[in-house]
């Protein structure tokens, strides 16, 4: 039995060549939650989907899906692009390589999709873009299940002390320990800044990126990120120049 869907508001996040003139899309919908069609002849000189099929443009996309892999019947921009340039653009193909590796097919997340319109929007307006990419991630953890306990002791109700120092441990939580270095360990201070998203804060906005990439990349069981690489290159060469 086919499944036939009109105007639903999405996001693509892929997309890859298919035959001569198609493409294979993954499009983020508001009520499907992630899908994959295919749009037949949007790659041909003279099709109407050509400018409308890509990334951060707020779409309304209609399909018919008979299987796991859908057929593409209608897609119309239903906004302004994000205003996206420079490390704002390539963290926002990050955003998007979470959405493919963390949501599943069919399965509607509708505060996730809210996040990544709201997470888009602020890439396109906002002049610091690891504060914000930092709040996005922890948001985005919370509604997987996999939020991160910063202001209390693993496996205790002890609150987390500003001037004690704590190994963060991804299946636990923050564990007190005497040394004030290693890969994963914090000040009490700056775990309850990261908890309060204080990221105007450069101490506590560096900290949280090296928390929250250690955390993302356990769930992710242990994946490389294509965005996340090309980023860390596109910062060594600006430090080499």
């Amino acid at each position: 039995m086919s499944k036939r869907v009109q105007q639903q508001p999405g996001f693509v996040l892929h997309h890859r060549p298919f035959r001569d003139t198609s493409q294979i899309l993954d499009i983020l919908t508001r009520d499907h939650g992630r899908i994959a069609v295919v749009a037949r002849g949007s790659r041909g000189a003279k099709s109407r989907l050509a400018g409308v099929l890509r990334p951060f443009l707020p779409l309304r996309v209609s399909w018919v899906a008979k299987s796991d892999l859908g057929t593409l019947t209608g897609a119309e921009a239903a906004g302004a692009p994000g205003r996206l340039l420079g490390d704002a653009l390539l963290s926002a193909y990050y955003v998007n390589e979470l959405m493919l590796n963390f949501l599943h097919r069919d399965d509607a997340q509708p505060e996730i999709f809210a996040l990544y319109g709201d997470v888009v929007a602020a890439l396109g307006r906002t002049t610091d873009v690891a504060a914000t990419l930092r709040d996005f991630e922890l948001e985005l953890l919370g509604l997987l299940g996999y939020a991160i306990s910063l202001d209390h002791e693993a496996g205790s109700d002890e609150d987390v002390i500003a001037d004690r120092f704590y190994d963060y441990r991804v299946e636990q939580g923050p564990v007190p320990v005497e040394r004030s270095e290693g890969p994963l360990v914090f000040r009490g201070a700056v775990l309850l800044g990261i908890a309060a998203r204080r990221f105007d804060d450069a101490e506590v906005v560096r900290a949280a990126g090296r928390l929250l990439r250690e955390v993302i990349d356990f769930h992710l069981g242990g994946k490389e990120l294509r965005s996340r690489k090309v980023l860390r290159e596109v910062h060594r060469g600006r430090i080499s120049r």
